[in-house]
């Protein structure tokens, strides 16, 4: 056989290896557990500290297939769940002088593409609506590992990251300090500890 062809056959069981590694979380559909999870966010105060929170009430799939090119991940939100812990403030959150919750009840997430990062690490681009405005994001997903809990059900952990721009979603707090600081920051950073079962 010539050098040629044997490089070919190389080749070809190489990209046959690769095509069927597995994926980095293993093929199903997973559901987002709400019990063991939180979709948490959090935004600077006049430019010096951060209010932190989470909407109490979520729900979240992801679909995994034999690769990730067909993968998807999707979910939504409840917003009259925030909670800041102070309730004034989330009764502001939801008013329509910010999230709207009577016109724009939810916040919805679609995932257009899933790529493994490094084995451990999944980068998540979508689609985020709010205020019925509609944006491509970019996600991080660090995959915690997969394991049985103790009904025997298989589950798999996901710190998720993001930041975006209020301004970009219609949410135009712009109340200014003398200081030239902002009373409420233009960037939000979205925290998802998301534990997801496995289904049959």
């Amino acid at each position: 056989m010539s050098g040629d062809a044997r490089g070919f056959l190389a080749g070809m069981t190489n990209s046959a290896s690769i095509a069927a590694a597995p994926t980095v979380i293993p093929a199903g559909t997973w559901i987002v557990d709400r019990a063991h999870s939180r979709v948490g966010f959090a935004v600077r105060h006049l430019g010096i500290s951060n209010v932190r929170g989470e909407f109490r009430e979520f729900e979240g799939t992801l679909e995994i297939g034999d690769d990730l090119s067909t993968a998807r991940a999707y979910g939504s939100v409840q917003v009259a769940s925030v909670d800041t812990n102070e309730p004034g403030r989330d009764d502001e959150i939801r008013s329509s002088n910010v999230l709207d919750a009577a016109q724009f009840p939810e916040i919805t997430f679609e995932s257009t593409k899933i790529e493994d990062l490094d084995g451990e690490e999944l980068r998540i681009a979508g689609r985020l609506t709010i205020h019925d405005i509609t944006n491509e994001v970019v996600l991080h997903a660090d995959v915690g590992g997969t394991d049985l809990d103790l009904y025997g059900n298989e589950r798999v952990g996901l710190e998720v990251t993001g930041v975006l721009a209020r301004s970009d979603y219609a949410i135009k707090l712009t109340q200014a300090l003398g200081s030239g600081n902002l009373v409420v920051g233009e960037k939000i950073t979205l925290t998802l500890d998301l534990s997801a079962v496995k289904q049959a």
